[in-house]
């Protein structure tokens, strides 16, 4: 076997070429980021009593 397969000709799971593959990762991967980029836009400023109330929440659980 070659050290440098070709990534056309190897076939992963599913049937898909490696390459096709390495592209559907980048889609998802982008469409992910630019999902979480617009939630964390939408989503309102926490003031100071919920950023307390989150914390004594969460330290509760550790106990």
């Amino acid at each position: 076997m070659t050290d440098n397969p070709d990534p056309d000709k190897l076939k992963g799971p599913g049937g898909l070429t490696l390459r096709q593959i390495h592209e559907q990762v980048q889609k998802s991967v982008k469409r992910d980021r630019e999902e979480k980029a617009t939630r964390n836009a939408t989503a309102p400023p926490k003031n100071r009593w919920q950023r307390w109330v989150r914390y004594v929440w969460g330290r509760s659980g550790r106990r």
